[in-house]
């Protein structure tokens, strides 16, 4: 930073030289004689050679960009000479010695971020500089997945863009496999993703605009960089990103960050996030040691008078933002942000400002002229409006402010200051919107498969007798018949087909009649009832169709009278949008049917299919809310006792029925959101 660069350089005078310890004894000045810098191996050493030994370790800071180590020597001159000596030794470019009066300040010029180690040996100070595990300038890389060995060659197969609901920018990758190594990294303003080891198809090389899309993200370049793919967006204003990976596709946000005034450094993210920074300073000021942090940061500081007092700080790569709330929660001191301009001051000096603050914007909102302005209701209800404007819990009018209403027009007149009608307005402008509508559509289904079969037998037994007791006289005979076994076949429904035959002798005297009756019957149905309903969201619809059926009732009185029962085919259904595009749906579906086989002199039986849920569907998509299934299998035997039983001969005495029947009930909704077009998309 530039301001780094002229504070530690120009600022010497009366910035830091005076810290060390406020008791220092007047005694014979030391001084700086030698200093020497070798490298050797990764580890870069620097020795300072004083005239005297040192009491202590020097109190020191250092800054990562432009990356430099300080160390401040009270009651020291500067014995070599010259204020400053270049080396160009490891990552040491030069050191800078500077003396005001009786103070020196040493700033070692690095080319990159070092940590240090200090140690005393007699009349030397030893520094052994080594580098930091994260270079300075380089940009961190968030390894967001590790590459897994895969059977198959990965590509991208698509690229798309869209809006999210917030404003963000959603880039989503399409790969042909799920193991892919993707890296993030914050290029200066660019957000950089590389896919290792992942081709781009000729198609997809290009450079996407996607300025009308109203998001953070400027454009999004896909290029292909030997074996890897990587890809360059572009943002514009404060902007953080969030990145995730689902099966084969990858997604990552660019979300917009709205300004918290209140807030040192901008993001949705806790924790600190400022750049890092150590401090190591004895009973040093507090003014002067929040005056380092503003140079640091580069943000305009107020610091209020009556801030005071001294602190001992010992930090090591922390967050600027940290270290700040530190000596602030030491201090009892508290901060306001106005863009780049921090105030600091005392908890109860700013408690006492915005009080006064507070309690003066009242008082003019009590003597501020009331305006009257009028508000036409587009989509809503004035008197809808007027209840929330109204509302005790948390009225938006003030003590002098009124609504009327004008039904007719469906307008609505406020009186009340300006600030409070801009609030009126932009509440206004969030609520009177259109509705969204939702078509939705239910199919019952009822298919059916019976089987049925029935087995019967009838038996007679005739035998002719002569007129006078002989077995032939002429013509006149006489015939006597008998039914022994009478066990026809009883269907359900229809005629049973009949078998008969006669055995008879040769005299045709006696005879026996045999009648075989049996039916088989196998049916399969299927009924599908579809309603349909078009709602707007929250609001309750119902369609129904169907009959009602009268029966008698019995009143209070004694006598009777005709009252109607409904059997219909209905569905109530109330449904959300969800701000993701889903529906939420609370569902009643009902399907009735009159039953004339149950009927009685009260009236006729109904048959009832009913269904009542809550369900979360996707816009266009189907579920099951509901299945019933029934199976009915029966196998019935009517027989005469012991002839029944006989072997072989047995059936001729039996009457059998096999019945199986299987029904089943299925429920589809589907809902779908109906464009402003009126299209069902």
């Amino acid at each position: 930073m530039k301001q780094i660069r002229q504070y530690l350089l120009g600022l010497v005078g009366g910035v830091l030289l005076a810290l060390g310890t406020a008791n220092a004894q007047e005694a014979r000045l030391n001084s700086i004689e030698s200093m020497n810098v070798v490298q050797q191996g990764s580890v870069l050493n620097v020795k300072l050679t004083f005239k005297e030994p040192l009491q202590a370790l020097p109190p020191a800071f250092s800054v990562a960009k432009p990356a430099r180590i300080a160390f401040d020597f009270s009651n020291t001159t500067n014995g070599l000479g010259k204020s400053s000596q270049a080396y160009n030794e490891g990552d040491l470019k030069s050191a800078n010695i500077v003396q005001a009066e009786d103070r020196t300040r040493v700033v070692l010029n690095l080319n990159k971020a070092m940590t240090y180690e200090a140690t005393i040996d007699g009349n030397s100070l030893l520094l052994a500089l080594v580098p930091s595990a994260t270079p300075a300038g380089v940009a961190p890389v968030e390894h967001f997945a590790q590459a897994r060995p895969s059977a198959m060659s990965n590509s991208i197969r698509d690229i798309s863009f869209r809006r999210g609901k917030d404003g963000e920018g959603r880039i989503t990758v399409d790969l042909t496999d799920a193991n892919a190594g993707i890296d993030i990294k914050q290029q200066g303003s660019n957000l950089v993703v590389d896919f290792a080891k992942v081709t781009l198809p000729e198609a997809l090389r290009k450079r996407l605009d996607v300025t009308d899309f109203a998001t953070p993200v400027l454009t999004v370049t896909t290029v292909e960089k030997g074996p890897n793919t990587r890809m360059t967006i572009t943002p514009r204003g404060l902007w953080e990103h969030n990145a995730y990976q689902s099966d084969n596709q990858f997604v990552i946000e660019v979300k917009p960050i709205i300004e918290n005034p209140n807030k040192l450094v901008q993001g949705s993210r806790g924790g600190y996030q400022g750049e890092k920074l150590s401090l190591n300073f004895q009973n040093v000021d507090v003014r002067r040691l929040l005056q380092v942090i503003g140079e640091f940061t580069g943000m305009n500081m107020v610091v209020s008078d009556s801030v005071g007092g001294s602190i001992t700080l010992i930090l090591k790569d922390v967050p600027w933002d940290q270290a700040l709330d530190i000596i602030m929660q030491q201090k009892g001191l508290d901060m306001r942000k106005n863009g780049n301009v921090i105030l600091i001051a005392p908890r109860e000096e700013i408690a006492t400002k915005e009080k006064l603050e507070f309690e003066s914007k009242a008082q003019i909102g009590d003597l501020e002229p009331l305006q009257t302005e009028s508000f036409q209701m587009n989509y809503i209800k004035a008197e809808a409006v007027q209840k929330l404007l109204i509302d005790p819990k948390q009225t938006l009018l003030s003590k002098r402010g009124s609504a009327l209403l004008d039904d007719r027009s469906n307008m609505m007149f406020v009186k009340d200051t300006p600030s409070r009608l801009d609030d009126v307005r932009a509440m206004i402008a969030k609520v009177d919107v259109p509705v969204r509508q939702v078509m939705i559509e239910a199919r019952i289904v009822e298919a059916g498969d019976s089987f049925a079969k029935n087995l019967g037998i009838r038996l007679g037994w005739n035998q002719s007798i002569p007129e006078g007791g002989n077995h032939i006289s002429g013509n006149s005979t006489l015939f006597a018949a008998n039914s022994q076994v009478n066990l026809p076949a009883t269907p359900r429904a229809g005629n049973a087909g009949n078998l008969s035959f006669i055995l008879f002798n040769s005299s045709l005297t006696r005879f026996l009649a045999t009648e075989i009756s049996a039916l088989e019957a196998d049916g399969r149905g299927k009924v599908i009832s579809s309603p349909r309903v078009m709602t707007a969201n929250q609001v309750e619809a119902i369609i129904e169709q169907g009959v009602e059926i009268p029966y008698q009732q019995a009143t209070s009185s004694g006598a009777t009278s005709v009252s109607f029962r409904k059997a219909n085919l209905s569905l109530k259904v109330k449904p959300q949008i969800t701000p993701d595009g889903k529906i939420t749906m609370t569902l009643d579906v009902n399907k009735d049917t009159p039953n004339t086989r149950l009927s009685t002199g009260a009236g006729v039986a109904i048959d009832t299919k009913h269904v009542k849920t809550e369900v979360l569907v996707e816009n266009g998509g189907t579920v099951v809310i509901g299945g019933i299934y029934t199976q009915e299998v029966r196998n019935n035997t009517t027989r005469i006792p012991f002839f029944g039983d006989l072997p072989y001969i047995g059936f001729l005495f039996k009457n059998r029925e096999w019945i199986d029947d299987k029904t089943e009930l299925l429920v589809f909704v589907t809902p779908r959101i109906v464009a402003e077009s009126l299209s069902v998309r």
